[in-house]
């Protein structure tokens, strides 16, 4: 949790955007394994997070624009509860660590809505991304369950956006917090993968190590020698001297702020020919797009400009072929880095992507492509001072893929086919990096976490 009065603040910002009505922001309750008092860890909904402050359980609130204030509505817990937790801190207790004096009990809820419905005032919500909220938001008032995410509040969905998007000094001091733990879980990593260990092996270790320190994965972690697949969640290989693995993974720091950094490395060995060919032409595109990184640069031009990086790059080493510009322009290099360049990071490692991807990434200067690979670019508008961004090159050699292209003969004058199947057991490279737009350009966050073939060797080959 942040300061009592960033919260505050953030409550009188949201309303000062908006015209009138009251915003319901919805919580989440938590999530049974295979019982009720058996859930999944908890995980907060990140904009009641970042308003509200507050991680427990089955909590909503009402923040009301014309009458200028907040409600927290949560469940009071009783000593039945108490005898199974220990004690526990008041509604009013918790109300007033985020600056809130109005706190009810839940049970309420449907009542003040009700009052507000009748009196004719609109109801803000955010799109819920769970069926649970979305139950719970059709039966508060009173609307049909399919409906919910169509009536979700656009007026709300842009202030929410434009507002989070932003992060404060507090914020980028978190993720940065989040970002040394990325380090240490990186660089575990390399030193710990050698031959003869499964992925899991590694993955195991990643995980104790945060819980070890209080923290925990900002999402499911991608280890893999078989990097052609994007995000692989299987940890069942065992690895072999001389493969390349790409480890992408994050951490939380205390306020529930996230970081995504990815590395790749080779097992046991130093990098052969090809894989270092492969892995600086990734390096290059990262460094190249790194330093374009300026307010008010679209970050599509960005992509694009990582993409013909790499294009130069396969044309150096005979897989593509002719006018690079035009092979970019027509989508050639896709066959190998067929997503966006990076994405916004906050409290969600996406972030605010469940309010729509669209919203968050596009604007009205910008719309999202058709064409395969650059339309999964998830932010392609004016960057701004205060953005915080993944930027993430990588290169895949994904056998189905290419042999799909191939029997439709796609855009072969620009790629060298029979080239390519020598390249068709190489699997993928991947290096991501977590960035602050500043006023006057960029800056890397966190200690730089090892990178160059020869930071990268030292820790792997040890």
């Amino acid at each position: 949790m942040l300061a009592t009065d960033i919260y505050t603040q953030r409550r009188e910002k949201l309303m000062e955007t908006l015209d009138s009505g009251l915003v319901l922001l919805m919580g989440h309750d938590e999530s049974p394994m295979n019982f009720t008092d058996n859930p999944y860890p908890f995980w907060q909904d990140s904009s009641f997070l970042y308003y509200m402050g507050l991680s427990q359980p089955g909590m909503a609130a009402l923040i009301d624009v014309e009458e200028g204030y907040s409600t927290v509505l949560a469940h009071e817990p009783g000593l039945d509860e108490i005898v199974w937790t220990g004690a526990l801190p008041s509604l009013t207790e918790r109300g007033a660590d985020v600056g809130i004096e109005d706190c009810r009990p839940v049970e309420e809820l449907p009542d003040l809505l009700s009052v507000a419905l009748q009196g004719g005032r609109t109801v803000h919500f955010l799109p819920p991304y769970r069926d649970s909220t979305t139950v719970k938001i059709a039966r508060l008032l009173d609307i049909p369950s399919a409906d919910v995410g169509k009536i979700a509040s656009r007026e709300l969905i842009e202030a929410v956006v434009a507002q989070r998007s932003i992060k404060s000094d507090n914020e980028i001091a978190e993720i940065e917090l989040a970002i040394e733990l990325a380090r240490e879980i990186h660089t575990l990593g390399m030193r710990l993968a050698r031959p003869g260990m499964k992925e899991q092996e590694v993955v195991g270790a990643i995980e104790g190590l945060l819980l070890s320190k209080g923290s925990a994965v900002s999402f499911p972690v991608i280890f893999t020698v078989h990097g052609e697949v994007l995000h692989n969640h299987q940890h069942e290989n065992i690895m072999q001297k001389g493969e390349l693995a790409i480890l992408d993974a994050g951490a939380l720091s205390p306020a529930r702020y996230a970081s995504d950094v990815t590395r790749t490395f080779p097992i046991g060995q130093p990098f052969s020919d090809r894989q270092r060919d492969i892995y600086q032409l990734v390096l290059g595109a990262l460094e190249a797009a790194t330093e374009a990184l300026a307010p008010g640069k679209p970050y599509e031009d960005i992509h694009l400009l990582a993409a013909r990086h790499l294009a130069g790059g396969l044309k150096d080493l005979g897989i593509l072929k002719g006018d690079m510009d035009a092979a970019v322009e027509q989508g050639a290099h896709a066959l190998f880095f067929p997503h966006g360049l990076g994405h916004m990071m906050g409290l969600d490692v996406h972030d605010m992507e469940s309010l729509g991807e669209d919203h968050v990434g596009y604007d009205d200067t910008v719309s999202r492509s058709t064409q395969f690979g650059r339309s999964y670019l998830r932010l392609a508008k004016r960057l701004q001072p205060g953005h915080v961004i993944t930027v993430e090159p990588g290169l895949y050699f994904i056998p189905q893929l290419i042999d799909n292209w191939r029997q439709e003969n796609r855009l072969e004058e620009f790629i060298d086919y029979d080239k390519l199947e020598e390249w068709k057991d190489f699997g993928g490279v991947r290096i991501e990096d977590d960035l602050l737009v500043t006023d006057d350009g960029h800056r890397l966050l966190g200690e730089p976490i090892p990178k160059s073939v020869e930071e990268v060797e030292a820790l792997s080959t040890v």
